[in-house]
């Protein structure tokens, strides 16, 4: 399982069984997710303040597209998603 976490406006204008396509796809080529162990030290590092998000739980033996796992700036190394992410992929939507 791994986990994206995004802004609950950007899930509410998500329409139902859709494929999910976040913004850093056209503009990284990829979606940032991470593993549960990394969830604490993204929300500090990139989300503090904000209390709009949730977090789509990613079952990723149902991930149509590919996953690879890359090291970031900071050493640590976190899944990264190269497509959009298939609607039987999403398990869960969990609230911040």
């Amino acid at each position: 399982m791994i986990y994206h976490i995004l802004a609950k406006s950007d899930w509410q204008s998500h329409s139902p069984n859709q494929d999910y396509k976040a913004e850093s796809l056209a503009t990284e080529g990829f979606i940032h997710c991470a593993e549960q162990a990394q969830i604490a030290g993204v929300l500090e590092r990139y989300y503090a303040g904000k209390t709009d998000l949730c977090m789509l739980c990613i079952d990723t033996s149902f991930l149509v597209a590919e996953l690879k796992y890359e090291q970031a700036p900071n050493g640590e190394t976190f899944p990264h998603i190269f497509g959009v992410i298939n609607p039987e992929a999403i398990v869960e939507v969990k609230e911040i």
